[in-house]
């Protein structure tokens, strides 16, 4: 039998100074990184729930900028509305900077005949 070792890194930091740090409530392996500039104590190596990952709360943002509804949202990212509604009302000055930055469409002009 052979025995393999893995490298872990912190999320956060991306340091390799970490150690274990017992088991959350759901018996999944934590870890404390021991890096004293990282922001953070203590992480878990693997993100079950979809709406934790930093990539789907980007794509929440991303698609209500361009028109989809927060039930949309959910179904299509197998996340929660509230994981959506929350995720939103974190990065509403955000997505509020990027919706004003938009152009107005041009009115035309009412030139009628009549």
């Amino acid at each position: 039998m052979m025995t393999v070792w893995l490298a872990i890194h912190c999320p956060h930091c991306q340091s390799t100074d970490v150690k274990k740090h017992g088991t959350s409530s759901n018996g999944k392996r934590r870890y404390r990184c021991l890096n004293p500039d990282c922001p953070y104590e203590t992480f878990s190596q693997s993100i079950d729930y979809p709406g934790r990952r930093r990539e789907v709360k980007q794509q929440i943002v991303e698609m209500t900028l361009n028109g989809s509804g927060v039930r949309d949202i959910a179904r299509v990212l197998h996340v929660s509305t509230a994981t959506v509604i929350q995720e939103l009302k974190k990065n509403s000055p955000i997505a509020m900077r990027q919706s004003v930055a938009v152009e107005p469409t041009p009115t035309r002009p009412s030139g009628g005949s009549g």
